[in-house]
């Protein structure tokens, strides 16, 4: 099997998931790219996630008005699932369809917008609008619970404009105007929450959707240059006919699944980073009637994303759930796992919980002093672990492709935690690092206690190299 075949499927791997072991990538290399990309989009031929084994291990999981119990069974879901690109496309939306903990302060419905991605992401766009607007969780993050007829609340209309379909502008021109706001929100009066149950004494109940026609303004309005009598169903459908709508869905997609680009408030002056890559990607989602997952099929196929390789600065979620899926650990369920999914917000992606509406700043903002420490530390102590199983399986692999030299160990473990491409100066920093302890030898068991030794503190030299936090 050629080595840019496993390359590829890395690539494609780390991207639509969150990486794989070199068993998995062997595995679809023999299926094929293309074969790989169409099982990764549909979900429905994988093995189902097997919730009911997580609720029977974490009992305790079920209290879901800890702000952190969400995001711990997120993180553990993303580690165990066999569906990665569905969980992959559920974060997608979670960065940019925003919702947070810290004002809905509800586990259980942050998991239920959760839900709603994995369901609905890879499909039509505007159902995702549709449904995102009916979110009770939605309702009252952006206060439409509080815009009603004849007293408007402009919050969740000028969101869903600005940062969920349309951005601000494009080619240097605005995309709407203040009074397009005023005229979408007056469209969502009435899309509201049902009255909550009192929490006490059993905890938090499910919030409702709710369409109270009474409070609906059902005038004459104006969006977009599109004069009726507009609901907000009406209001989903023209959003979805503007360019900017495919030029705001393809930019964001470039930026999640291709390469770093530059924040979506300054869109509207900065040209993108592959103008051509944007226009394909454009053209598929109007040609598909707004469907996320043809749109995902082009560019997962593209030489465009074939070529940036290693161009994205990881997120944290990516560090996090990239490395456990690495090393084997928490595979299934078993005690830690609350520790293991607070290691996202200690390197600046608190689950569930975005900063802002507009969600993570991405790219080189994911790493200042503080979290590259943290970075580092935390997947170095991960792949130092020889005991855990992914890592036995590096060490024994290493043993049968009879590596002994210092450079083959070096360029072993590089191969086997990625491929991870670095420069020829931190090749050779490595290196001069595996010579000083001479050859490797595997045959008596004192050999081999310390060949897996040396390869557990190689491979911790690898993850604290700069090239190792590009994926």
């Amino acid at each position: 099997m050629a080595d840019r075949d496993i390359a590829l499927m890395a690539h494609l791997m780390r991207r639509a998931g969150f990486g794989a072991t070199r068993e998995e990538l062997e595995a679809n290399c023999a299926k094929g790219y293309e074969a790989t990309v169409e099982e990764l989009l549909d979900p429905d031929s994988q093995p189902v996630w097997e919730q009911d084994l997580e609720e029977r291990y974490y009992a305790e999981y079920r209290d879901t008005t800890d702000p952190m119990t969400s995001g711990t069974k997120w993180v553990y879901r993303m580690i165990s699932t066999p569906r990665v690109l569905e969980e992959k496309v559920a974060l997608f939306w979670h960065g940019i369809l925003c919702t947070g903990d810290a004002k809905v302060f509800h586990g259980g419905q942050m998991q239920t917008t959760i839900d709603m991605f994995r369901l609905y992401g890879m499909g039509s766009f505007k159902d995702i609008l549709v449904q995102l607007s009916t979110d009770p969780g939605m309702a009252f993050f952006l206060d439409n619970t509080e815009n009603h007829k004849g007293s408007v609340n402009e919050n969740y209309g000028r969101e869903i404009l600005e940062l969920f379909s349309l951005g601000v502008g494009m080619d240097g021109q605005p995309n709407y105007t203040e009074e397009d706001v005023k005229e979408c929100s007056r469209a969502f009066t009435g899309w509201t929450m049902g009255n909550p149950l009192p929490r006490w004494p059993y905890g938090r109940y499910p919030w409702t959707k709710k369409y109270d026609s009474s409070d609906h303004d059902d005038g004459v309005k104006t969006f977009l240059g599109e004069t009726g009598n507009w609901n907000g169903e009406d209001i989903i459908d023209i959003i979805c006919k503007q360019p900017s709508c495919a030029r705001f869905i393809a930019r964001h997609l470039y930026n999640f699944f291709v390469a770093d680009d530059v924040e979506t408030a300054q869109w509207q002056g900065t040209p993108p980073r592959d103008p051509e890559a944007i226009s394909t990607l454009e053209k598929a989602f109007v040609e598909s009637n707004y469907q996320i997952k043809a749109v995902l099929r082009v560019l997962f196929n593209s030489d465009f994303f074939k070529n940036a390789r290693f161009t994205k600065v990881k997120s944290p979620a990516e560090v996090v759930v990239g490395t456990m899926r690495l090393v084997q650990d928490y595979t299934t369920p078993k005690h830690g796992m609350h520790p293991i999914a607070s290691e996202t917000r200690y390197m600046g992606q608190d689950m569930m919980d975005p900063p802002t509406v507009e969600g993570w700043h991405t790219g080189k903002e994911w790493i200042d002093s503080g979290t590259l420490v943290e970075r580092i530390n935390f997947v170095s102590e991960q792949v130092g672990n020889t005991d855990l199983p992914g890592v036995k399986a590096m060490v024994n692999r290493l043993i049968d492709d009879g590596v002994s030299g210092p450079k083959e160990l070096v360029e072993g473990c590089l191969d086997l935690m990625g491929p991870v491409e670095v420069s020829e100066q931190t090749l050779g920093l490595l290196t001069d690092h595996a010579s000083k302890a001479g050859e490797l030898h595997t045959g008596t068991e004192d050999e081999r206690a310390d060949f897996t030794k040396r390869v557990g503190e190689m491979l911790q030299l690898v993850v604290a190299s700069q090239e190792y936090q590009l994926c």
